[in-house]
Protein backbone atom coordinates (compact mmCIF):
# COMPACT_ATOMS: atom_id res chain seq x y z
CA UNK A 1 0.00 0.00 0.00
CA UNK A 2 1.12 3.47 -0.73
CA UNK A 3 0.33 7.06 -0.17
CA UNK A 4 -1.22 7.59 -3.36
CA UNK A 5 -3.40 4.46 -3.10
CA UNK A 6 -4.57 5.63 0.66
CA UNK A 7 -5.37 8.88 -0.26
CA UNK A 8 -6.92 8.19 -3.25
CA UNK A 9 -8.94 5.22 -0.93
CA UNK A 10 -9.95 8.02 1.99
CA UNK A 11 -11.34 11.02 -0.69
CA UNK A 12 -13.69 8.11 -2.74
CA UNK A 13 -14.94 6.99 0.90
CA UNK A 14 -15.74 10.42 2.25
CA UNK A 15 -17.37 11.95 -1.26
CA UNK A 16 -18.99 8.14 -1.93
CA UNK A 17 -18.46 8.54 -5.47
CA UNK A 18 -15.18 7.85 -7.45
CA UNK A 19 -16.49 10.24 -10.15
CA UNK A 20 -16.18 13.18 -7.63
CA UNK A 21 -12.76 11.95 -5.89
CA UNK A 22 -11.66 11.90 -9.36
CA UNK A 23 -12.26 15.72 -9.85
CA UNK A 24 -11.29 16.52 -6.34
CA UNK A 25 -7.94 14.71 -6.81
CA UNK A 26 -7.52 15.55 -10.61
CA UNK A 27 -7.11 11.77 -11.74
CA UNK A 28 -8.42 10.38 -14.00
CA UNK A 29 -11.23 7.96 -12.98
CA UNK A 30 -9.84 4.81 -14.60
CA UNK A 31 -6.32 5.05 -12.76
CA UNK A 32 -8.22 6.19 -9.60
CA UNK A 33 -10.44 2.65 -9.75
CA UNK A 34 -7.16 1.38 -10.88
CA UNK A 35 -5.48 2.34 -7.69
CA UNK A 36 -8.59 1.25 -5.29
CA UNK A 37 -8.26 -2.12 -6.91
CA UNK A 38 -5.18 -2.92 -6.33
CA UNK A 39 -5.84 -1.83 -2.47
CA UNK A 40 -8.28 -4.28 -2.41
CA UNK A 41 -6.18 -6.93 -4.18
CA UNK A 42 -3.29 -6.18 -1.61
CA UNK A 43 -5.58 -6.51 1.22
CA UNK A 44 -7.63 -9.18 0.18
CA UNK A 45 -10.50 -7.41 1.27
CA UNK A 46 -13.76 -5.59 -0.77
CA UNK A 47 -13.43 -1.96 0.59
CA UNK A 48 -16.89 -0.53 -0.98
CA UNK A 49 -19.88 -2.03 -2.79
CA UNK A 50 -20.77 -0.30 -5.98
CA UNK A 51 -24.03 0.82 -7.50
CA UNK A 52 -25.83 2.73 -9.52
CA UNK A 53 -25.67 5.77 -7.20
CA UNK A 54 -21.92 5.69 -6.46
CA UNK A 55 -20.38 3.05 -3.61
CA UNK A 56 -20.63 2.55 -0.11
CA UNK A 57 -18.31 1.09 2.47
CA UNK A 58 -18.25 -2.08 3.25
CA UNK A 59 -17.07 -3.27 7.10
CA UNK A 60 -13.94 -3.99 5.83
CA UNK A 61 -13.06 -0.90 4.32
CA UNK A 62 -15.12 1.79 7.55
CA UNK A 63 -11.84 -0.03 9.28
CA UNK A 64 -9.79 1.21 6.75
CA UNK A 65 -11.05 4.46 6.50
CA UNK A 66 -10.64 4.86 10.36
CA UNK A 67 -6.88 4.24 9.53
CA UNK A 68 -6.23 5.94 6.77
CA UNK A 69 -7.35 9.22 7.86
CA UNK A 70 -5.02 8.74 10.72
CA UNK A 71 -2.07 8.05 9.23
CA UNK A 72 -2.82 10.92 6.29
CA UNK A 73 -2.88 13.37 8.93
CA UNK A 74 -0.03 11.95 10.31
CA UNK A 75 2.06 12.14 7.40
CA UNK A 76 0.85 15.87 7.28
CA UNK A 77 2.16 16.57 10.42
CA UNK A 78 5.53 15.59 9.76
CA UNK A 79 5.55 17.86 6.66
CA UNK A 80 4.33 20.47 8.54
CA UNK A 81 6.56 20.05 11.53
CA UNK A 82 9.66 20.42 9.41
CA UNK A 83 8.56 23.33 8.18
CA UNK A 84 7.63 25.16 11.35
CA UNK A 85 11.18 24.97 12.22
CA UNK A 86 11.85 27.60 9.18
CA UNK A 87 9.33 30.63 10.89
CA UNK A 88 6.55 30.99 13.03
CA UNK A 89 4.04 28.17 13.36
CA UNK A 90 2.27 26.89 10.52
CA UNK A 91 -0.23 24.06 9.78
CA UNK A 92 -3.21 22.56 10.47
CA UNK A 93 -4.68 21.96 14.00
CA UNK A 94 -7.38 19.81 15.16
CA UNK A 95 -8.48 19.96 18.55
CA UNK A 96 -11.10 17.75 20.41
CA UNK A 97 -13.34 19.12 23.08
CA UNK A 98 -16.30 17.55 25.30
CA UNK A 99 -19.70 19.09 24.06
CA UNK A 100 -20.38 20.87 27.86
CA UNK A 101 -16.88 22.67 27.78
CA UNK A 102 -17.72 23.47 23.59
CA UNK A 103 -20.34 25.02 24.36
CA UNK A 104 -18.31 28.37 25.83
CA UNK A 105 -14.90 27.32 24.72
CA UNK A 106 -15.13 27.03 20.81
CA UNK A 107 -16.20 30.74 19.66
CA UNK A 108 -13.51 32.27 22.32
CA UNK A 109 -10.68 29.35 20.94
CA UNK A 110 -11.31 30.43 17.47
CA UNK A 111 -11.22 34.33 17.62
CA UNK A 112 -8.19 33.49 19.88
CA UNK A 113 -6.49 31.10 17.65
CA UNK A 114 -6.93 33.49 14.56
CA UNK A 115 -5.57 36.35 16.38
CA UNK A 116 -2.64 35.04 17.16
CA UNK A 117 -1.43 31.91 15.23
CA UNK A 118 -2.27 33.73 11.54
CA UNK A 119 -0.59 31.15 9.30
CA UNK A 120 -1.80 28.15 11.14
CA UNK A 121 -5.40 26.39 10.53
CA UNK A 122 -7.86 25.64 12.90
CA UNK A 123 -10.48 22.34 13.36
CA UNK A 124 -12.47 21.66 16.65
CA UNK A 125 -14.46 18.81 17.02
CA UNK A 126 -16.73 18.12 19.84
CA UNK A 127 -16.91 14.32 21.31
CA UNK A 128 -17.14 12.49 24.72
CA UNK A 129 -13.96 12.28 26.70
CA UNK A 130 -13.55 8.38 25.61
CA UNK A 131 -13.81 9.11 22.05
CA UNK A 132 -11.65 12.37 22.12
CA UNK A 133 -8.99 10.07 23.71
CA UNK A 134 -9.61 7.58 21.04
CA UNK A 135 -9.33 10.20 18.22
CA UNK A 136 -6.16 11.33 19.63
CA UNK A 137 -4.69 8.14 19.38
CA UNK A 138 -5.54 7.83 16.25
CA UNK A 139 -4.03 10.52 14.94
CA UNK A 140 -7.26 12.39 13.82
CA UNK A 141 -6.47 14.87 16.54
CA UNK A 142 -3.88 16.49 17.76
CA UNK A 143 -5.30 18.42 21.40
CA UNK A 144 -7.84 16.77 23.79
CA UNK A 145 -9.76 18.38 26.05
CA UNK A 146 -11.27 15.28 28.72
CA UNK A 147 -12.60 14.77 31.85
CA UNK A 148 -11.10 11.67 34.20
CA UNK A 149 -8.79 10.82 31.68
CA UNK A 150 -6.86 6.99 32.58
CA UNK A 151 -3.67 6.57 33.09
CA UNK A 152 -1.94 5.48 29.67
CA UNK A 153 1.75 5.86 28.79
CA UNK A 154 0.73 6.61 24.96
CA UNK A 155 -1.23 9.84 26.28
CA UNK A 156 0.38 13.19 28.20
CA UNK A 157 -2.00 14.81 30.62
CA UNK A 158 -1.89 18.60 31.85
CA UNK A 159 -4.30 18.63 34.58
CA UNK A 160 -6.18 22.31 34.50
CA UNK A 161 -8.69 21.88 37.50
CA UNK A 162 -11.46 19.98 39.24
CA UNK A 163 -14.71 20.98 38.09
CA UNK A 164 -17.75 20.66 40.30
CA UNK A 165 -20.78 18.67 39.42
CA UNK A 166 -24.56 19.70 40.07
CA UNK A 167 -27.42 18.01 40.21
CA UNK A 168 -29.48 19.80 37.81
CA UNK A 169 -33.19 20.34 37.90
CA UNK A 170 -35.84 21.76 36.31
CA UNK A 171 -36.37 25.34 38.22
CA UNK A 172 -39.47 25.38 40.68
CA UNK A 173 -40.92 28.47 42.04
CA UNK A 174 -40.06 31.78 40.96
CA UNK A 175 -38.49 32.22 37.44
CA UNK A 176 -35.73 34.80 39.57
CA UNK A 177 -35.05 32.61 42.25
CA UNK A 178 -31.00 31.43 42.18
CA UNK A 179 -29.89 29.30 39.53
CA UNK A 180 -27.44 27.69 42.56
CA UNK A 181 -29.31 26.27 45.28
CA UNK A 182 -28.29 24.44 48.35
CA UNK A 183 -26.00 21.15 48.42
CA UNK A 184 -27.83 17.90 48.13
CA UNK A 185 -26.48 14.70 49.69
CA UNK A 186 -25.48 11.61 47.32
CA UNK A 187 -28.68 10.03 49.01
CA UNK A 188 -31.06 12.64 46.86
CA UNK A 189 -28.84 12.15 43.50
CA UNK A 190 -29.54 8.14 43.70
CA UNK A 191 -33.32 8.77 44.60
CA UNK A 192 -34.33 11.10 41.36
CA UNK A 193 -34.42 9.48 38.20
CA UNK A 194 -31.91 10.48 35.90
CA UNK A 195 -31.23 11.16 32.16
CA UNK A 196 -27.05 10.37 31.40
CA UNK A 197 -24.92 9.22 28.96
CA UNK A 198 -23.70 5.54 28.65
CA UNK A 199 -20.93 3.81 30.02
CA UNK A 200 -18.08 4.40 29.49
CA UNK A 201 -18.66 8.08 29.70
CA UNK A 202 -16.30 9.27 32.47
CA UNK A 203 -19.02 11.28 34.32
CA UNK A 204 -21.36 8.52 33.99
CA UNK A 205 -18.23 5.73 35.35
CA UNK A 206 -17.65 8.45 38.12
CA UNK A 207 -20.99 8.69 39.82
CA UNK A 208 -21.42 5.10 39.45
CA UNK A 209 -18.51 4.82 41.55
CA UNK A 210 -18.89 7.44 43.59
CA UNK A 211 -22.57 5.97 44.24
CA UNK A 212 -21.55 2.39 44.98
CA UNK A 213 -18.85 3.90 47.86
CA UNK A 214 -21.62 4.89 49.63
CA UNK A 215 -23.84 2.16 49.34
CA UNK A 216 -25.95 3.29 46.56
CA UNK A 217 -26.38 3.09 42.89
CA UNK A 218 -28.21 5.51 40.33
CA UNK A 219 -31.62 5.09 38.89
CA UNK A 220 -31.07 5.60 35.24
CA UNK A 221 -34.05 6.76 33.13
CA UNK A 222 -32.66 7.11 30.18
CA UNK A 223 -29.23 6.87 28.50
CA UNK A 224 -28.43 9.99 26.23
CA UNK A 225 -25.23 11.50 25.20
CA UNK A 226 -26.11 14.75 23.54
CA UNK A 227 -25.86 17.63 26.37
CA UNK A 228 -29.48 19.66 24.50
CA UNK A 229 -31.45 16.47 24.77
CA UNK A 230 -30.35 15.78 28.60
CA UNK A 231 -30.91 19.51 29.45
CA UNK A 232 -34.23 19.33 27.03
CA UNK A 233 -35.59 16.20 28.80
CA UNK A 234 -34.56 17.51 32.52
CA UNK A 235 -36.57 21.09 31.59
CA UNK A 236 -39.23 19.82 30.04
CA UNK A 237 -39.84 16.21 31.52
CA UNK A 238 -39.04 15.79 35.37
CA UNK A 239 -36.04 14.01 34.55
CA UNK A 240 -32.65 14.98 36.57
CA UNK A 241 -28.89 15.25 35.39
CA UNK A 242 -25.64 15.43 36.99
CA UNK A 243 -23.35 18.16 34.87
CA UNK A 244 -21.39 21.05 35.17
CA UNK A 245 -22.49 24.73 35.19
CA UNK A 246 -20.63 25.03 31.42
CA UNK A 247 -23.21 22.81 30.18
CA UNK A 248 -25.98 24.87 31.11
CA UNK A 249 -24.52 27.72 29.57
CA UNK A 250 -28.09 29.96 28.34
CA UNK A 251 -30.52 27.74 29.96
CA UNK A 252 -29.70 29.27 33.50
CA UNK A 253 -33.36 30.76 33.91
CA UNK A 254 -35.50 27.41 33.36
CA UNK A 255 -32.87 24.92 35.82
CA UNK A 256 -31.54 25.03 39.06
CA UNK A 257 -27.98 23.50 39.85
CA UNK A 258 -27.00 21.85 43.27
CA UNK A 259 -23.68 20.86 44.39
CA UNK A 260 -23.76 17.00 45.51
CA UNK A 261 -22.18 17.29 48.90
CA UNK A 262 -19.98 13.70 49.85
CA UNK A 263 -19.89 11.82 52.57
CA UNK A 264 -16.96 13.70 53.97
CA UNK A 265 -18.21 17.03 53.47
CA UNK A 266 -16.43 17.99 50.14
CA UNK A 267 -18.55 18.34 46.83
CA UNK A 268 -18.36 16.60 43.94
CA UNK A 269 -16.14 17.16 40.96
CA UNK A 270 -14.22 16.01 38.34
CA UNK A 271 -11.20 16.20 36.59
CA UNK A 272 -9.90 18.25 33.58
CA UNK A 273 -7.07 17.73 31.84
CA UNK A 274 -5.48 18.71 28.47
CA UNK A 275 -3.95 15.81 26.75
CA UNK A 276 -1.40 14.92 23.87
CA UNK A 277 -0.43 12.22 22.81
CA UNK A 278 2.95 11.02 23.69
CA UNK A 279 4.06 9.17 20.68
CA UNK A 280 4.20 11.58 18.17
CA UNK A 281 6.24 14.84 18.53
CA UNK A 282 5.25 17.70 19.83
CA UNK A 283 6.06 20.70 17.56
CA UNK A 284 5.55 24.65 18.19
CA UNK A 285 1.92 24.59 16.64
CA UNK A 286 0.89 21.75 19.32
CA UNK A 287 2.66 23.77 22.50
CA UNK A 288 1.23 27.01 21.54
CA UNK A 289 -2.44 25.35 21.15
CA UNK A 290 -1.98 23.46 24.34
CA UNK A 291 -0.89 26.74 26.12
CA UNK A 292 -3.96 28.85 24.36
CA UNK A 293 -6.43 26.19 25.80
CA UNK A 294 -5.08 26.14 28.69
CA UNK A 295 -5.37 30.02 29.21
CA UNK A 296 -8.79 30.05 28.05
CA UNK A 297 -10.21 27.38 30.42
CA UNK A 298 -8.46 29.16 33.42
CA UNK A 299 -9.88 32.53 32.22
CA UNK A 300 -12.72 34.23 34.33
CA UNK A 301 -16.45 32.84 32.62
Amino acid sequence: MDLRQLQGFVQVAELGSFTRASRLLGVAQPALSRQVRALETELHQTLFTRTGRGVTLTEPGKRLLAHGRGILQQVERARLDLEEHRGAPVGHLAIGLPPSVGRVLTAPLVVAFRDRLPQATLTVVEGLSAYVLEWLLQGRVDVALVYQAPPDPAIDRLPVFDEPLYLVSARSGRRGSAAVGPAVSLAEVAARELVIPSRPHSLRMQLETVLAAAGLKPRIGVEIESVPAILDLVQHHGLHAVLSLDALRGHEVELQARPVRLPGGQTLTTPLAIATSAQRPRGPLIEQGVALVHELLLAPR
